[in-house]
């Protein structure tokens, strides 16, 4: 998964958002950076770009991603660390970062709640979230082609997780729950580019939870050629590209 995420997911839809939050998180002058739900590093790699002199531990839950991340990225300190219980000190970091992660936290008060606690007295914490699947030209053409491809039967994870915490109203409660203030929320869409939209169709199909599901089904293959085909009919034949719409988020202690 790892692989796939990395070669058809991150330069598509996690390198422009990469880059434009490394660049607001430089212009905070950070000198200790954490970064939760790190994956192969895409936001990691830019932050150090951006802000070369901060420390930055870059972690994930998932080990296998650690592993890619720290072989691809090995200026950052890597650590396996689960988001709810963070294995640091209180107040080690004047930043904290995340890039298209909260949506998999499941408990997100709790993981803000340790997010609060790792944080220094005037740090910020810095985080996106992916819009409406609607507002995601990649996603939604995706989804279309599983609906088309698994009629009934298509996993509805993009809706549900990655696009499942577009509530502001939500965020914000969560964040205060946790001793947070959700002190802004910027929406942003950017374009993002693909070397054809059968190479964004493995990616989601491969590098994500839904690979589970068509691993478990004897039609697999099949699934995935029509996805592939269904997809290239609806962005295009050769290099493609579509506007993604995110939110930006950024929190501090409450006063």
């Amino acid at each position: 998964m790892p692989e796939a995420y990395e070669r058809h997911l991150v330069p598509a839809l996690f390198r422009p958002f990469a880059a434009d939050l490394a660049a607001r998180a430089a212009a905070l002058r950070p000198r200790t950076v954490l970064e939760l739900a790190a994956g192969t590093g895409a936001l990691t790699s830019a932050l150090l770009t951006a802000a070369p002199t901060a420390s930055v531990i870059a972690s994930d839950l998932n080990q296998a991603m650690v592993t890619a991340g720290s072989a691809r990225e090995p200026r950052a300190d890597w650590r396996q660390a689960d988001a709810q219980e963070l294995p640091f000190e209180d107040g080690t970091f004047d930043l904290v970062v995340c890039q298209f992660g909260v949506m998999f936290f499941p408990d997100r008060p709790a993981a803000y709640n340790e997010v609060r606690r790792v944080l220094a007295p005037q740090g910020r914490f810095l985080f996106n979230s992916w819009g409406p699947l609607a507002a995601h030209g990649f996603a939604a053409a995706f989804q279309t082609a599983l609906k088309e491809s698994m009629p009934g039967a298509a996993p509805a994870f993009l809706e549900d997780v990655p696009h499942g915490y577009t509530d502001l109203a939500q965020v914000a409660s969560d964040l205060a729950a946790a001793g947070l203030t959700l002190a802004g929320a910027e929406e942003v869409t950017l374009d993002g580019s693909a070397e054809s939209a059968a190479s964004v169709a493995t990616g989601f199909l491969t590098g994500t939870p839904v690979s589970a599901v068509l691993d478990a089904r004897q039609d697999a293959q099949g699934i995935r050629t029509a996805v592939a085909q269904r997809m290239t009919a609806l962005l295009g034949t050769g290099p493609v590209t579509a506007a993604m719409t995110a939110t930006l988020y950024t929190a501090h202690h409450q006063a």
